[in-house]
């Protein structure tokens, strides 16, 4: 029976609902029920940069993790900014990252204004600097379903210039919660056999 894997982002995206503000102590308190007492899988726990605050709750959620053999299960957002989200990460003590990418064409012309080419060798060098640090490293494809709706080659080109790099997963999310199921199984199955050899995780947000 196949396993169905849960990797939860309250203390991340969750925080970033309208009146929600956790304290490091919160964060702490939640990460320990999310991974010891509800077992969830994995954890993403924070965006880099955000806060020194920010930067305290993470640290002491890997300093737990770590004392309680779980340290892989902790994930934090990074972006592409050469090295300064993965300092943070490191400095925090955590060894996974989840890089935020452009999922679509449109992100990519509009709100980067850069080529296919310039994103992916940015990307590469925070690949190259992150392993090189013991951190590992998934790709968070922002806007993917955008991606695959109205810009499919974007998607396949972007994938392929990546996937014989050390990335341990690509997160594909439906960022604006615009497909249905019906699509969701098509773009996952396009996927999978355009890739078959990739680990893939799907990310929503449920209403």
């Amino acid at each position: 029976m196949k396993k169905i894997e849960i990797m939860d982002t309250t203390l991340r995206d969750g925080e970033q609902t309208n009146g929600v503000s956790f304290v490091p102590h919160e964060k702490l308190s939640i990460a320990r029920m999310l991974l010891h007492e509800l077992h969830v899988d994995r954890i993403e726990v924070a965006s880099a940069r955000v806060s020194d605050g920010e930067k305290d709750a993470v640290t002491a959620i890997c300093r737990w993790a770590r004392q309680a053999g779980m340290l892989e299960r902790v994930e934090v957002l990074g972006f592409v900014d050469g090295t300064t989200s993965i300092d943070w990460i490191n400095d925090c003590g955590c060894k996974t990252l989840n890089l935020l990418c452009k999922g679509s064409e449109r992100h990519l012309k509009y709100q980067l204004k850069q080529t296919l080419q310039e994103h992916v060798a940015a990307i590469k060098q925070s690949l190259d600097y992150a392993t090189s640090l013991g951190i590992n490293v998934n790709l968070y494809l922002e806007d993917w379903s955008n991606g695959m709706k109205d810009s499919p080659n974007y998607v396949y080109d972007f994938v392929s210039a990546l996937k014989d790099f050390n990335v341990q997963r690509f997160m594909l999310p439906d960022t604006l919660g615009i497909l249905t199921p019906v699509e969701v199984s098509r773009f996952m199955t396009q996927m999978k056999e355009w890739f078959p050899t990739l680990r893939f995780d799907y990310a929503f947000t449920p209403v």
